[in-house]
């Protein structure tokens, strides 16, 4: 079922993923330019093992706002998962992977969103 507000949900998700170290998140706002997708969260896992926490804890995260996924993939080998929520997809790469895909110019002309945290003193 989509998010009822996919951008908010889309920031949320990068922060989860930031959360559980994973790095050089971005969020893309793909509204107009993906027919598939209103957002995209891309993120670069450690190993193996981070990549596949950092997919359960979206999932548990995601549950908790009331979002299933509609698709998952990858889990298996975790060199790229992929996690379909219909207006926001999140992906996670092994660096590798990362690289070779290179989605970032896939979407090049995709604004990016603002997804950190402000501090607080």
């Amino acid at each position: 079922m989509p998010s009822s507000n996919p951008r908010q949900f889309a920031i949320e998700l990068a922060q989860v993923a930031h959360d559980h170290k994973s790095e050089d998140i971005i969020a893309l706002d793909l509204t107009g330019i993906s027919a598939v997708m209103d957002y995209t969260v891309i993120a670069t896992g450690t190993s193996q093992r981070q990549i596949r926490a950092v997919a359960d804890a979206i999932i548990e995260y995601a549950k908790k706002v009331g979002e299933r996924p509609y698709g998952f993939c990858g889990y298996d080998n975790a060199a790229w998962i992929v996690v379909d929520y219909v207006d926001v997809v999140l992906h996670i790469f092994a660096p590798s992977y990362r690289q070779y895909y290179d989605l970032e110019l896939l979407w090049g002309d995709a604004p990016k969103l603002e997804w950190t945290r402000s501090e607080t003193a």
